[in-house]
């Protein structure tokens, strides 16, 4: 019974002591993220009010809000009666242990910060990188956040990202289009640049210079392959190629000019009769 007592009182002067200082840093940790999230939220606006670079937005807006965070944690636990000095000790030895856990997230981190520096795309860019292509909807603090043309949503690392190969098609104004088109050998191949000539001269869509160029590219096993290099803007360069790829062949068959594709004959042998 004695030592029911004993134990009631360590709890009770347990409680009178510690028990004020947790629920203050229980109530300044709860108040201080409501107040850390509603900041970087209003300095998102702001960010985006002043012009700056959408790129720019989210990734300092989470890592500013990340190092308050932790300001925050830390301040919390001097109330608690923690000594700081020596928490930042153990915090900077689990910060290592944690570092070295996740070499592959401070990768992904560095990559953001490289891809800040120099930029290589940004936010509503269409680029291809490690095998994806798409438009570019949020670069975060590890991850850069596509969005493909059939509505995907695709994440790839920063660090992967920013070591690797970024083909950004949306930083030049113009871009230049290839198209090959084949006919057949016993057709007349001067003709048939005159009509591709004359299609790409009605096709106000495509820019007069550079001009456009039409060439044979090669002469192929059944066909006779030319080449139609055309220059238009950007943003025409999706619509161009689907149109072109439906009005050669209209075009084609109402010139009469053949367009190969593989044919197969079969030969029977018929068996002498007994």
């Amino acid at each position: 019974m004695e030592k029911v007592e004993v134990y009631t009182e360590k709890a009770i002067q347990l409680l009178m002591t510690w028990g004020p200082k947790l629920v203050l840093a229980i109530v300044i940790l709860v108040v201080g993220i409501i107040i850390i999230n509603s900041f970087s939220r209003f300095l998102r606006k702001v960010m985006k009010k002043r012009n700056v670079d959408p790129t720019l937005v989210p990734f300092l807006a989470g890592l500013i809000s990340t190092l308050l965070k932790i300001m925050l944690i830390i301040s919390v636990v001097d109330i608690v009666g923690v000594k700081t000095t020596s928490f930042v000790a153990v915090l900077a030895a689990a910060g290592l242990a944690v570092g070295l856990a996740l070499q592959g997230s401070l990768s992904n981190f560095a990559g953001g910060v490289l891809v800040m520096i120099f930029k290589p795309y940004q936010i509503g860019d269409y680029i291809q990188a490690q095998g994806e292509a798409g438009t570019v909807s949020s670069v975060q603090m590890f991850n850069t956040v596509l969005k493909t043309p059939d509505n995907r949503k695709v994440i790839i690392p920063n660090g992967a990202i920013s070591s690797g190969t970024i083909t950004n098609f949306s930083t030049e104004e113009t871009r230049r289009m290839d198209m090959v088109f084949g006919i057949g050998y016993d057709d007349d191949l001067e003709k048939t640049k005159n009509v591709l000539k004359e299609m790409a001269d009605a096709d106000k869509r495509l820019l007069t210079d550079p001009a456009p160029f039409i060439a044979v590219k090669e002469l192929a096993d059944s066909s006779v392959n030319l080449v139609v290099r055309i220059w238009c803007k950007k943003e025409d360069y999706w619509d161009i190629h689907f149109d072109w790829q439906n009005n050669v062949k209209l075009r084609f068959d109402k010139e009469n000019i053949t367009i190969p594709y593989p044919h197969r004959t079969i030969y029977t042998i018929a068996e002498a009769a007994d």
